[in-house]
């Protein structure tokens, strides 16, 4: 399994629009990302900073984006 990188706001931002979702809204320093699948919409929160903690990137993205470390890592290298 790789490793977790360690990546910024603009990086996850990238990554994720690659599978679908869609910046939505920012207040403050959150940025709302959504998207559409099936009957079912899922929205992210991502925190616009420099670098995001391996904890808030595991569990606050990447998880309920069902992703893996490994899909993750290939979004961010296309």
């Amino acid at each position: 399994m790789p490793k977790l990188p360690q990546v910024s706001a603009k990086q996850v931002i990238k990554a994720l629009a690659k599978i679908g979702f869609k910046q939505i809204s920012q207040k403050g320093s959150h940025i709302k990302l959504r998207r559409k699948k099936a009957k079912m919409t899922e929205t992210i929160i991502v925190p616009n900073h420099k670098l995001i903690k391996k904890g808030t990137l595991r569990n606050g993205i990447l998880k309920p984006a069902g992703l893996s470390v490994g899909e993750f890592v290939k979004l961010l290298k296309k």
